[in-house]
């Protein structure tokens, strides 16, 4: 009986991973339909702002590699197909993407802070380090930067923050594509320097083999020294603490 019991737990245990493996497909799908539109980008230009930017962040997250902020500044008369918020995008379709992007974009740019920066600034003084350059490295001035999320990382005083932008304005899907292909470029030819922590396929963020490999070898030159990972290492190599900076979080749990 103890043995049926067990079965019927697992059948039910499998089909309740199925149901949800099938609504989170589901829902990708739905999401990936819903392209993203220039709306407030014409309204923007409607008013007079002749420089309109998006701007998105990829590597925050990470435990390794360096944070990049993208930022495109896209054509009036012209269009690309297909653009998502990268994160609805595999991998080979963003690869397949980002030259039609960066040829599309009448200017573009991706700022990076590297991993001594993440821990030496924090990680929100490292973020508008990445945004500053990034705007830099465009060659204009901004009229007005479009920002995903509700935190202005940019802080020209000419940013409007929007909630999801990555998924429903254009220009900012435009640059985390362009952020997040740069990123992965970089974290693969990072790869064959370390290999065991499989940087070309989890580009740095939390993952069993990463706990694993952190766990055997300890650190690489390119890992964050101030997350909370470092706590949790018997190499005795202690966690840097940035200045001001909140504690880095919980990433060690299965929740990250």
């Amino acid at each position: 009986m103890a043995a049926v019991r067990r079965a019927r737990h697992t059948r039910t245990a499998l089909t309740t991973r199925t149901s949800r493996t099938t609504r989170t497909t589901r829902t990708v799908r739905a999401v990936r339909k819903v392209a993203p539109t220039l709306a407030v980008e014409r309204e923007l230009w409607a008013d007079g702002h002749q420089v309109v930017v998006g701007v998105d962040e990829v590597g925050r997250g990470s435990w390794a590699g360096p944070l990049m902020v993208g930022a495109a500044v896209l054509p009036r008369d012209r269009r690309v197909y297909r653009v998502r918020d990268s994160k609805m995008l595999v991998e080979a379709e963003r690869e397949r993407l980002f030259d039609r992007i960066a040829g599309w974009c009448t200017a573009w740019a991706v700022g990076a802070a590297s991993q001594e920066e993440c821990d030496q600034l924090g990680m929100s003084a490292a973020q508008k380090l990445a945004a500053r350059r990034a705007i830099d490295g465009l060659g204009l001035v901004p009229d007005q930067v479009l920002i995903d999320g509700n935190w202005d990382f940019v802080g020209l005083g000419c940013s409007r923050r929007i909630v999801k932008g990555d998924a429903t304005c254009l220009s900012i899907s435009a640059a985390s594509i362009l952020a997040k292909v740069t990123r992965d470029r970089y974290m693969r030819g990072e790869a064959v320097h370390y290999p065991g922590f499989d940087f070309d396929l989890n580009k740095g963020y939390p993952c069993p083999r990463h706990k694993m490999a952190l766990q055997a070898w300890g650190p690489t030159a390119i890992h964050r020294r101030s997350w909370v990972f470092m706590d949790h290492l018997v190499w005795g190599i202690p966690r840097l603490r940035p200045p001001g900076d909140p504690d880095q979080g919980t990433l060690w749990d299965e929740d990250a």
